[in-house]
């Protein structure tokens, strides 16, 4: 008996624990989360460029290229500045007038490839040569001949060996070249915005929004439409009148002017448009002091004349030999520059 007693007694379940409610509890977890540029921009670098049937579509919109080319100030001054400085130190050809240099300049600054024509007379010697717009310009599958269209289709196709391609070579294909300045167009688009953006909130008289304030007892109905009809009188041509506001008998703060939104998008748009700047500058590789930024500190930016020696041999003599790639192909001197140089100025 004493054996089963201690037998019941040990099948007998042991008290369940308290349960634990599930029903609610804390999660903590992040949401957006930065992208890398690494993580999706190299997923298209397979494609390179891709054949359209007779040609090759070049790997961005040359199209997005020149409307971007004058979307902020410093970017499109600083391409027509370096080409300025090479059309100064050009030395005209009979083939190659400097109208057309200057054409076929902006264009491999601009699009990083640059197309001239060679026109033959009977026979079959070069008589001049003429830029062919690269936005329109396309090489064909073969690789050796090129086209112009128009829009989607195709307008002119050039006699084989007639089209010298200047091109800034690219990383991942050798069809179309490529600007330098790829890096910097968010930063001119950023600086294209702000100025829109500042134009609009302007128009809109946001900046002038304020709210008046009242709470002194002694005024009546009277005053406070006296009140009105004069802040409505100071709009529109002439306004930013002074108004005079007497009040017999009125508390300190009876009468208050609070302004909306004013100080905070004035320094987020000098921020803006001063990073911005920086950014195209840097990309261009220009010294500020030759595109007339004035300096916002007292010491300066230096010399103009010590910038632009350097500016010389770092930057414009590179394009200079690039240029005269023409040379191999034509079989002539073609493509010629004076040195670069800043006369010292003469101080009495």
């Amino acid at each position: 008996m004493s054996k089963r007693k201690r037998y019941m007694h040990a099948a007998t379940p042991a008290p369940a624990a308290p349960s634990v409610s599930t029903s609610t509890r804390t999660e903590v977890f992040s949401f957006g989360d930065p992208i890398p540029v690494m993580d999706r921009a190299e997923i298209l670098d397979y494609v390179e460029t891709w054949a359209a049937g007779e040609w090759f579509e070049p790997p961005i919109s040359w199209s997005g290229l020149a409307k971007s080319f004058r979307a902020g100030v410093h970017h499109g001054s600083a391409l027509y500045f370096k080409r300025n400085v090479l059309s100064s130190t050009f030395i005209p050809h009979k083939l190659l007038t400097r109208e057309e240099f200057d054409k076929w300049a902006l264009d491999e600054l601009v699009f990083g490839n640059a197309y001239l024509e060679r026109r033959d007379n009977q026979l079959g010697k070069p008589i001049a040569l003429k830029r062919a717009p690269a936005k329109y310009m396309r090489r064909k599958t073969d690789l050796v001949n090129f086209v112009q269209i128009d829009g989607w289709q195709q307008s002119h196709a050039f006699a084989t060996g007639t089209i010298h391609h200047l091109m800034e070579p690219d990383i991942n294909q050798e069809v179309y070249g490529l600007p330098e300045y790829l890096g910097a167009l968010n930063s001119a688009w950023l600086n294209e915005s702000a100025t829109l953006f500042r134009r609009k909130y302007y128009e809109n008289g946001s900046h002038a929004g304020f709210i008046l304030y009242m709470t002194d007892a002694a005024q009546n109905q009277d005053d406070v439409d006296a009140m009105r009809d004069a802040l409505k009188r100071s709009k529109g041509p002439g306004n930013f009148r002074n108004l005079f506001m007497y009040a017999p008998n009125g508390k300190k703060d009876g009468i208050q002017l609070i302004p909306v939104s004013e100080v905070t998008a004035k320094d987020e748009f000098f921020n803006i448009k001063n990073v911005t700047r920086d950014d195209l500058l840097a990309a261009h590789r220009i010294p500020p002091q030759l595109m007339g930024i004035v300096p916002s500190n007292t010491g300066g930016f230096g010399a103009a004349d010590k910038a632009a020696e350097v500016f010389g041999v770092n930057e414009i003599a590179p394009l200079q030999r690039r240029f005269t790639q023409l040379n191999d192909w034509i079989g002539d001197e073609v493509v010629r520059f004076n040195p670069y140089s800043v006369a010292p100025v003469q101080t009495n």
